[in-house]
């Protein structure tokens, strides 16, 4: 019997042994430090078992905390995601502010470096109540989380009133990201459990308990389902993904060469572009020129030939004042993708030396490479000679230069008076339309906006022959999604990188999917069920603090501070034939320092 007793004795003090909470007194120091410059131990205080591990400020703290990181993450998300219109939001500026900057690039930049701050705060506050510390945030993180919250909040609003499709690119880019968010966010909060169990089992108020755990438990049950809601088009059976859309050069290759001159076509070419594209106006002398914009400011030097006629529409110009004008400076000194630097040095001086082309060599390009040709006209202001002539002036430039049915005709105007002179044109329309009205007007392919995308409408109208292509895609991610939604074509500014793209980049049968987020589920359950479990048994088998003194599972006992160590003497009785009382049987040290 009293081997036995012994025996038992020494594994209840090898069990509290196992059990004893150590302070990392260096890394403690360090979050504490971090999280509320309390570098010195004297200046912080654990959070005793049944107690809010904060101070009601501190609570509030946390919480904005909280808040802040989710809003941070969705604009950070949200613009990381926009990044294929990039172009499109730094021109917008520059029209409006009248200089060239890459605002896209910064936005991003200090998106990226304040939710990067917010998150290392929040991570520390996890570790914090992970090791049962009080937290108290440094008034100066204080003032960090709410600039970056007004930062966040501010960004989102002005974008969602300026650019508000951007929300369904956001949309789409769930398509892709979503299997992995859900992963990411059911470790998070496998990861999370670790806390909320230490503090669960130490609250002393049922309220509390319910409170937390209720919480915790509806967060994690809704991701665990969020699965059954996602669509993916590249989520489909094995063998029914079509061929990769063919790729149409935006104005050529504008991240090789200036868009719309005949150095951007060539790229495009060379770098594997089925089609081109372009846009076409008409000079006051009767000459169909490409330029994109109503005004020359952006892609030329107009400032320094016409400087009094910097605001005049582009087509009051007649061709010969045209060909003055230099449209290939401005790349290399503005670098708008930020891919000057990867050019050649032939390249850039072939850049530097580009003029403005017309329509006639633009098609001439095209019919030497047999590439298809789309380009959208642009009718020339009231009082212009050509107003009311410019499509047969244009139709004329394009049947002497190229195969007609090398072109997809975009113009909308008098469609069917073009129809009936070049019955051989591929008329391509860009609105969605009844199939009835399409096949009324001779359509034969759709040209539309990405955020359009639809896998049912592309499908309808593949079945009857008419094909769609999507613009501007220049992301690989967007690309991805296109393909798999079937799209025949894409026009993109980044022809030389989709070109190598050779399969999807999320591609996966619904049998695969359901078997990783059902796996993911799963492990995660049993890790949280675990970790649950595990802080049951060492807060059961752990001493309640009640002031100095403490109560175990054997009986009172009385701690001694030292400097460098807690000396615990327990007091045995003589009823249990145990040594006498005042005898020291046991010193088991907990490092305090």
């Amino acid at each position: 019997m009293p081997v036995t007793r012994l025996k038992l004795g020494k594994l209840k003090v090898v069990r509290r042994q196992l059990l004893q909470r150590y302070e990392h007194q260096p890394f403690v120091s360090c979050l504490a430090g971090l999280y509320g410059c309390q570098w010195r131990r004297y200046q912080r205080a654990r959070a005793q078992p049944g107690e809010c591990c904060c101070s009601k400020v501190e609570c509030g703290s946390f919480g904005l905390l909280i808040l802040t990181f989710f809003l941070s993450f969705v604009f950070l998300y949200f613009w990381s995601e926009a990044q294929n219109d990039y172009n499109d939001f730094d021109w917008f500026n520059f029209g409006n502010l009248g200089f060239w900057f890459p605002w896209s690039l910064v936005l991003l930049i200090v998106a990226a470096a304040l939710f990067t701050y917010i998150a290392l705060l929040l991570v520390l506050a996890v570790c914090l109540l992970s090791e049962g510390q009080r937290l108290y945030l440094h008034w100066s993180h204080k003032s960090g989380i709410v600039v970056t919250l007004a930062f966040s909040v501010t960004a989102t609003a002005i974008l969602s009133d300026l650019w508000s499709k951007e929300w369904k690119t956001l949309l789409l880019s769930l398509q892709v990201t979503a299997p992995y968010l859900h992963v990411a966010a059911v470790s998070l909060m496998a990861i999370l459990s670790w806390p909320i169990a230490l503090h669960f089992f130490r609250m002393n108020k049922k309220v509390r308990q319910v409170a937390v755990l209720g919480l915790f438990l509806s967060v994690l049950f809704s991701l665990y389902l969020v699965p059954l809601g996602m669509y993916s088009p590249c989520i489909k059976e094995a063998g029914t993904l079509g061929p990769a859309p063919t790729l149409i050069g935006h104005r050529g290759a504008p991240m090789l060469a200036p868009e719309n001159t005949v150095m951007s076509f060539e790229k495009a070419v060379e770098a594997g572009g089925e089609g081109l594209e372009t846009d076409v106006t008409i000079s006051s002398d009767g000459v169909p020129f490409l330029m994109h914009d109503s005004t020359l400011k952006r892609t030329t030097n107009i400032a320094e030939v016409f400087p009094n006629r910097t605001h005049l529409d582009a087509s009051m110009f007649t061709w010969t004042e045209l060909q003055q004008l230099n449209a290939g400076d401005w790349f290399l000194s503005r670098d708008p993708f930020g891919t000057v630097s990867s050019l050649s040095a032939a390249d850039r001086s072939q850049a530097q030396n580009q003029s403005i082309p017309s329509l006639a060599q633009f098609l001439e390009v095209a019919a030497r490479s047999g590439r298809l040709v789309l380009f959208d006209l642009r009718r020339p202001p009231h009082g212009h000679p050509y107003s009311q002539s410019y499509i047969n002036t244009t139709l004329q430039v394009v049947q002497a230069h190229i195969n007609s049915s090398q072109v997809l005709w975009l113009p909308s105007e008098d469609r069917d008076q073009v129809q009936a002179v070049d019955p051989d044109l591929q008329q391509t329309s860009g609105e969605k339309a009844s199939i009835q009205e399409l096949t009324d007007g001779h359509i034969t392919r759709l040209n539309l906006h990405y955020s359009t995308m639809s896998q049912q409408q592309i499908r309808k109208y593949q079945s009857v022959n008419i094909s769609t292509n999507l613009y501007v895609i220049s992301q690989p991610w967007l690309y991805t999604l296109a393909w798999c939604a079937g799209a025949q074509s894409v026009t993109t500014n980044s022809i030389h990188v989709l070109s190598n793209i050779n399969k999807p980049l999320f591609l996966m049968t619904p049998e695969e999917y359901s078997l990783m987020w059902i796996l993911t589920d799963v492990v995660s359950a049993f890790l949280v069920t675990a970790i649950f479990i595990f802080h049951w048994w060492r807060e059961r088998g752990l001493p309640f603090w009640s002031g100095s003194r403490q109560t175990h599972e054997n009986g009172p006992y009385s701690k001694f501070r030292t400097d460098s160590a807690e000396i615990i003497c327990v007091h045995w009785s003589p009823l249990h034939s145990e040594p006498p009382p005042g005898a020291l049987v046991s010193l088991p040290l907990v490092f305090n320092p």
